[in-house]
């Protein structure tokens, strides 16, 4: 009776074996499916920069990203798919969303040249550039007068005061044109035709401040270009790993689909449980929905780096890379003391604190020196004017004047200057502290991104050794059902093993990159875009 039960299920075997679908595709690279060739790009300036890719992680000198198991016929044979991490894509099955059509490819060193070209962060720091620029410039401007010219008309009836104090009755009247205006009577023009009024102190280290400020603008616009570029590779890795997950889930999709075939067929001949029939279907529903998930996060990291990239809204982006490889744009090599050193002597936030730092110190110097140098008013006048008694404006004649002055000022009896020199003072500390919050802030970067970088090196080759494992698992257990010691049902715990190291495996290597870029970040973006990659001997 028992030979017999084994003889029945061998026999069920061999017809589902013959009936079931053959592997659709073959196993190949880590790549998202059915990706566009690259298209051209318009030509951008900025050298390129070459970066040095890891060893691959599979066979030497086949730069793929996913253990590849030899194939098994008795695999085939049985109706499920040969375990692979990645595939060009099975046909899509009519309840999963299809490719957009409106696809565009972009690659890494595309993004990263269109995010320094027109990124509207960058564009604003640079602006910001501009405005303290155009301070400068008008600091340097303080030594130069004003221009005025203007006419005037004077009349005046009636009762008017003599210098020595009686009271007279006049008629007269004036007319003023030229440089400045108000010229009537025996003083000066109320409004000097060429006018200057500066405190010395402000003319001598107002420019000098403003140019730090300047400076420091610079820098900070190169920070906020650095932040950006990082953005944007980030933004890559998290659409390429949608892309990758899309593969994924297709892979995991298609093998779950078979297996729940070949439950269907054991239940139905009685060999199998409905139980592990309807199990197994359950299972489907929610791999169906791993792929519309993975092409949801496609989608939103696409709109995401279009964002950043200033590109239509409407397109969507997906990554030109072929495959997903470990990028290492840090020498291996290279010592942290070396990293921490590099960053602190590159790191545009540390010469933007700098700049800061000489500017409240031209700004205390100016406040010191305000007590000592005097301010200077000075105004000249020129022009033609006519006047008389009643309406007689005749003759005209020019008229020149010219003053001169100088004055010191000790504001609010010199409590005023205290309290502004200790605010200046208080001001440079504090600048100075800043500096070293950052300098430390740097320091704790690298060593941050630097220990990330060596983590996740080391998981990519524990990723790589679980998907050996996922996949040995698989294929043993496809190797039980064709020998009729087991029910198909034990091999979905198999694929959902491999689908979770296949996951991992993608997660080790988005993060890997990610840490490198955040890495080179932090060193300051040392070569602006880094767009060549080379494979490293071994890749």
């Amino acid at each position: 009776m028992r030979m017999s039960k084994w003889v029945s299920r061998a026999a069920i075997l061999v017809l589902i074996a013959r009936t079931a679908p053959g592997v659709a595709g073959e196993p190949g690279e880590l790549r998202a499916p059915g990706l566009l060739e690259p298209a051209s790009t318009p030509a951008l300036p900025n050298p390129p920069v070459r970066l040095r890719r890891l060893p691959a992680v599979s066979q030497p000198n086949r730069p793929v990203s996913y253990i590849e198991p030899a194939p098994s016929p008795r695999v085939q044979r049985a109706g499920l798919k040969q375990p692979s991490t990645a595939q060009n894509g099975p046909t899509q099955p009519e309840e999963v969303m299809p490719r957009p059509a409106n696809g565009y490819p972009i690659d890494l060193p595309t993004a990263l040249r269109l995010a320094d070209a027109d990124n509207l962060q960058v564009a604003f720091a640079r602006e910001q550039v501009n405005l303290a620029l155009a301070q400068v410039d008008q600091a340097y401007a303080l030594w130069l007068p004003s221009v005025r010219g203007g006419v005037n008309y004077n009349r005046h009836e009636g009762a008017i005061q003599r210098v020595e104090g009686t009271q007279i009755l006049n008629s007269r009247g004036a007319f003023y044109a030229g440089l400045g205006a108000g010229g009537y009577g025996a003083a000066s023009p109320p409004i000097p035709g060429l006018y200057a009024n500066f405190n010395l102190a402000d003319a001598l280290f107002t420019p000098l401040a403003a140019r730090q400020f300047a400076a420091a603008r610079s820098r900070a616009a190169s920070a906020a270009a650095n932040d950006i570029l990082l953005q944007v590779a980030i933004g890559y890795f998290e659409l390429l790993r949608a892309g990758e997950d899309i593969a994924i889930s297709n892979a995991v999709r298609s093998d779950t689909q078979r297996l729940a075939k070949l439950t269907a067929d054991y239940a139905a001949t009685g060999a199998g449980l409905e139980s592990d029939a309807s199990r197994v279907r359950a299972e489907v529903t929610l791999r169906v929905n791993d792929v519309r998930r993975a092409r949801e996060a496609q989608a939103v990291s696409s709109a995401r780096l279009a964002q950043l990239l200033r590109l239509d809204p409407t397109i969507v982006l997906e990554p030109g890379d072929a495959v997903i490889v470990p990028i290492e744009v840090v020498p291996r090599e290279t010592h942290l003391r070396e990293l921490v050193a590099q960053a602190l002597s590159m790191r545009p936030e540390l010469a933007e604190n700098r700049a800061l730092v000489s500017e409240a110190v031209m700004r205390l110097r100016k406040e010191r020196m305000g007590v000592i140098l005097p301010s200077i008013v000075m105004g000249a006048s020129y022009g033609g004017m006519g006047s008389g008694i009643h309406e007689q404006l005749a003759p005209f004649h020019d008229r020149l004047d010219v003053d001169a002055i100088a004055y010191w000022e000790l504001r609010n009896f010199g409590f005023g200057e205290a309290a502004v020199r200790r605010g200046a003072e208080s001001t440079v500390r504090a600048t100075q502290l800043r500096q070293m919050l950052v300098m430390d802030q740097i320091a704790r970067e690298i060593s941050e991104a630097y220990a990330q970088v060596e983590s996740r090196r080391e998981q990519i080759d524990v990723a790589k050794s679980g998907i050996q494992a996922a996949s040995e698992s698989y294929r043993l257990n496809v190797e039980r059902i064709e020998q009729a010691l087991g029910l198909p049902i034990e091999v979905l715990q198999s694929i959902q093993a491999l689908a979770l190291a296949r996951r991992e495996y993608l997660r080790t290597l988005i993060e890997f990159n990610t840490a490198q870029f955040t890495l080179y970040r932090a060193l300051g973006w040392p070569s602006k875009m880094p767009v060549e990659m080379v494979a490293a001997p071994g890749g």
